[in-house]
């Protein structure tokens, strides 16, 4: 075991499979020789040539383009995005052709490729930097999506991304790239997607967050313990394929349901959590189930990001007002 950060456990990541499978290969812009904006590729190049860790031009089309092409002739690309806000000019090929191949073949190609972003707000970057789009992706069939919120999980995640048989969209959270600290294997192990964790238990709310919400929630969740409050936290982990039972069993148990996310709050991840619960569970509810997300509006520049983003009063206002329903 190691003392990892984020951006370290999934650098080990791609070591651990880069050394394990010759047909997996790295690239994106500056993720070569520099390590990419982030430093997350960094040394990688150096140890397993130019020839499986490679800059690309400036253009997410031909990255991931070229990415699908490599991945239905037999290898296994992780193609890494600057920033996830840059994704949209890859969009076409990403829907038109990562997503469809296995159908559109009738399984005779599959797509085995991950394309990892930074995601997500919280470094008072500019437009484009710190998007939160995630539920644009979870609504294309054919593709899975993955938001790690701690250093164990995102190296658990990748390793099983990089060999699932399926594109796999892989958010990092840029926020907490090296705000966490944790205990991490230094070989090869897996969490499977679609999986969600139960980070605390409790008996009269449940709250469901992923990616760096999961801090934010948690800072919500001591004040809420302090006042005697019972609150059950599921870390989603992957936005599609959803576990869908693990949330509904613990709605059955709370009565009460609160989604808290980055992305904006209209059509978001919330709203099918929350159409989910009221499917499944409507009869165990003690209160209308509640959200707490992002604005509908582009992020806003430095100086306003922090009234976008929800932070820790936020969702404890919302823990007390759904608990006292």
């Amino acid at each position: 075991m190691a003392v990892m950060n984020m951006v370290q456990a999934i650098n080990s990541a791609l070591d651990v499979k880069l050394a394990d499978d010759p047909s997996v290969i790295v690239f994106g812009e500056d993720a070569g020789l520099e390590g990419g904006v982030f430093r997350v590729t960094e040394g990688l190049q150096q140890k397993y040539g130019e020839k499986r860790v490679f800059d690309t031009p400036l253009a997410e089309s031909i990255i991931v383009g070229s990415g699908v092409g490599m991945a239905i002739n037999g290898l296994r690309p992780v193609c890494e995005i600057q920033f996830d806000g840059f994704m949209y000019p890859a969009f076409n090929q990403i829907i038109s052709h990562a997503a469809r191949m296995r159908l559109r073949s009738r399984g005779t190609y599959s797509v085995p490729m991950v394309i990892r972003a930074p995601y997500g707000g919280g470094i008072r970057a500019l437009e484009h930097h710190s998007e939160s789009m995630e539920a644009l992706y979870a609504h294309i069939p054919g593709l899975k999506v993955v938001i790690p919120a701690t250093p164990y999980d995102a190296k658990g995640l990748l390793i099983s991304a990089i060999e699932d048989n399926d594109p796999v969209i892989f958010f990092e959270p840029k926020k907490i790239y090296r705000a966490i600290k944790q205990e991490v294997p230094e070989g090869e192990y897996r969490i499977k997607i679609g999986k969600a964790a139960i980070l605390q238990e409790g008996d009269q709310l449940t709250v469901v967050a992923y990616g760096a919400m999961i801090r934010t929630v948690q800072q919500a969740l001591q004040k809420a313990k302090k006042d005697g409050l019972s609150v059950e936290l599921i870390d989603l982990r992957t936005i599609y394929p959803m576990d869908a039972d693990t949330i509904i069993n613990s709605v059955k148990k709370t009565g009460r349901l609160l989604v808290a996310h980055e992305a904006p709050r209209s059509f978001g991840p919330a709203a099918e959590i929350i159409a989910l619960v009221n499917e499944e569970a409507f009869l165990h509810l003690e209160a209308p189930p509640a959200r707490v997300t992002g604005m509908d509006t582009v992020v806003p520049l430095p100086k306003g990001e922090d009234l976008y983003f929800p932070d820790a009063d936020r969702v404890y206002d919302a823990i007390k007002r759904t608990i006292d329903f």
